[in-house]
């Protein structure tokens, strides 16, 4: 707790001294961070393994894979996202040369999550090294053989000034809230992103917040019952349903609701088999989670599933037929394997549905209805979306990720990700060789030349 001040004055030393700002030292940087992530791959698997136990396949692609493909985007584009960017002069102005300059913040913290605690942690590190800054990383201490790893790669790659790990639980990262960061990215639970916007607030601290909320998924009648269903058990189960965008409940017409179920259980049983033993299946993160999803299961109509095995942190694939708005399980965000299975017959039924709750991250909808489509994508509030499938959205590092309201603030991923750890600085250069009158005092007789030209501007 001590050294906390200690390290963050050395950060802020380092980056005044201006030893962040070279583009060859930051991709250099990057490529090393690509070997070692690479070279350590098994370590990688092995210690989200031990955490919860994901797959390895489930790791590289929500892990590694989108990690590397972080680090070759930046390293691909560091030079040219770099470059001051010319935009158009006002004549009001002339002459001039006008620019937006990427501009680095400075030190920055980074506050990572447990559900996906390698990729959620390393990305953001990748994007704020690619801009200039200097990061401490706080990764969760409810992974901690995937955090050790992490601050094990940082120490290899990065000279402490420039980058790295602190770990520890609630005092620790209350500790480093204290502090004043030039930038704050914190991925995580709405009610904590709240803690962290009201500590930045003190210093005007800048945020990104990655929270998460209820996201819905409609389906309509006019859907591939199997295929529809085979992708909401990918996307729902995917990491045990400890998923920000995972379909937190279903929004079915009702002619179809029953048929959906029951291609619903078919699809879990092919997906996992035996769920218990099923090394594709993981577990849930702790014991405090265990309880707290388990005890949503109460008073409930459970149409599939329903066990779990306290011992192993086991809940099965679960799905709920008809609960009521203000049950437990619809009160806040599930982030795990249980799916309540609402149904509707008119749109204002769905209209009454979500708008119950606050703007969730993601929203889903399934259906050939192209109008049916249009209206629901454009009339409900949510960061973003998949039409026909689930959680994809989150692999193009060309599209933005992340909330609105409640759900978050600001984005990431590719380009927008550096931008999001770079400040965007006005700069206008000024030619000599012509000084037009009109500004200047005295300003009789002016006025009315003044507005001709702003009309003609506009």
């Amino acid at each position: 707790m001590n050294t906390i001040p200690n390290i963050i004055s050395a950060q802020k030393a380092f980056f005044k001294a201006q030893k962040t700002k070279g583009i060859s030292l930051r991709i250099n940087l990057l490529k090393k961070l690509k070997q070692e992530i690479i070279a350590r791959e098994q370590d990688i698997f092995g210690a989200i393994y031990k955490d919860f136990k994901k797959s390895s396949f489930e790791a590289f692609l929500s892990e590694n894979g989108l990690v590397i493909t972080e680090i070759n985007l930046a390293i691909k584009n560091l030079k040219t996202w770099s470059k001051p960017e010319r935009v158009k002069s006002s004549l009001l102005l002339f002459p001039s040369k006008d620019y937006i300059y990427k501009s680095p913040y400075g030190t920055v913290l980074i506050i990572g999550p447990w559900n996906y605690p390698f990729q959620l942690a390393i990305n953001p590190l990748i994007m704020a090294i690619a801009a200039g800054n200097t990061v401490v990383l706080k990764p969760s201490e409810l992974t901690p053989n995937t955090s050790q790893l992490i601050a094990d790669i940082v120490k290899n790659i990065f000279p402490e000034e420039m980058a790295t790990v602190i770990q520890g639980g609630i005092p620790v990262s209350t500790e480093l809230l204290k502090q004043h960061w030039d930038y704050i990215f914190f991925t995580g639970s709405v009610s904590v992103g709240k803690i962290v916007a009201k500590a930045a607030a003190k210093h005007l601290t800048p945020v990104t917040l990655e929270l998460g909320g209820k996201s819905p998924c409609i389906i309509d009648d006019t859907i591939n019952l199997k295929l529809t269903a085979k992708r909401l058990v990918w996307g729902k189960f995917f990491n045990g349903g400890q998923t920000c965008i995972a379909p937190d409940y279903l929004i079915v017409k009702a002619s179809i609701k029953n048929d959906l179920i029951n291609n619903l259980k078919h699809e879990i049983t092919k997906a996992y088999g035996d769920v218990k033993n099923s090394e594709d299946y993981p577990r849930i993160i702790n014991h405090k989670n265990f309880l707290r999803l388990t005890n949503l299961l109460n008073d409930v109509n459970i149409a599939h599933g329903g066990d779990f095995d306290e011992k192993e942190l086991y809940i099965a694939p679960t799905l709920i037929d008809e609960p009521d708005l203000d049950s437990d399980v619809m009160k806040g965000e599930i982030f795990g394997p249980i799916l309540p299975i609402l149904s509707y017959k008119t749109e204002s039924d769905i209209e009454s549905i979500i708008w119950h709750f606050e703007k969730p991250l993601s929203l889903y909808v399934f259906s050939k209805n192209k109008f049916f489509i249009k209206n629901i994508i454009e009339k409900f509030n949510f960061g973003g979306g998949v039409i026909n499938d689930t959680l994809i959205h989150y692999g193009n590092s060309s599209l933005p990720f992340g909330g609105i309201g409640s759900s978050g603030i600001g984005a990431s991923h590719g380009k927008f990700g550096f931008d999001t750890f770079s400040h965007n600085k006005a700069i206008i250069k000024r030619g000599n060789w012509f000084d037009p009158p009109l500004r200047y005092a005295p300003y009789r007789g002016k006025l009315k030349l003044l507005k001709i030209l702003f009309k003609w501007l506009s």
